[in-house]
């Protein structure tokens, strides 16, 4: 893991933020420390000095760290839901809906603050509440690209489903690997290389009479 960013100057401790605005602050603070660190080895004190606040504004937010971390969690595993949802309804075509679910994941995996660390390598997913909220955003994207599998296939619900969740199991599994070699392979390259090995196997499927993608 990547060592945290250096810790905010004492001089944020007086300022003052809306709540809202606070809230967004102590999340970032959090997200650079449980990163770098993983939810066992990070402290409430870590998080605080990473934020420039004193531990009883951090706990006016936050009862606990546990609590912090499963709001993190909540925060982009739903955002990861919205990029998908985002690239199907983007196009009638199922063939660039499929690039655009393929290019969710390699976006999300590739932004900045490694968030996708927290959902795909967190060292608390034997937490039921963790595995609670990975679960339902992990099963939105699934859905959100079942149906589009089922519209351009004819295949029922539940083997729409199947090859979906190998789609996203796909993705997720190639941008990771990707990430730490995109200076040899453009984020571009890669998008199209993977979703064209997963179009090759869709297509392969019988169309829906009448269907023209």
């Amino acid at each position: 893991m990547q060592p945290p960013r250096p810790a905010a100057v004492n001089n944020r401790r007086t300022s003052r933020l809306p709540r809202g605005a606070r809230r967004l602050q102590l999340l970032r603070a959090a997200q650079d420390v449980f990163v770098a660190q993983g939810f066992h080895a990070a402290a409430m004190d870590d998080i605080a000095d990473r934020a420039g606040v004193s531990k009883p504004v951090l706990y006016q937010h936050f009862p606990g760290k546990r609590e912090l971390y499963l709001a993190l969690l909540e925060e982009h595993v739903s955002g990861l839901a919205d990029r998908v949802a985002e690239a199907m309804s983007h196009t009638d075509d199922n063939r660039a809906r499929v690039d655009g679910a393929v290019g969710a994941y390699f976006d999300f995996i590739d932004a900045e603050g490694e968030a996708f660390r927290l959902v795909f390598e967190s060292d608390l997913r034997n937490d039921a509440d963790v595995r609670a909220i990975v679960d339902r955003g992990t099963g939105a994207c699934v859905e959100a690209i079942a149906e589009v599998i089922a519209a351009d296939t004819g295949l029922d619900p539940e083997r729409a489903l199947l090859l979906a969740s190998g789609l996203t199991g796909l993705s997720e599994t190639s941008a990771r690997w990707w990430l730490p070699r995109k200076g040899t392979v453009s984020r571009d390259e890669a998008v199209a290389l993977v979703s064209a090995l997963a179009w090759r196997g869709i297509s392969g499927f019988p169309r829906v009479e009448g269907d023209q993608h």
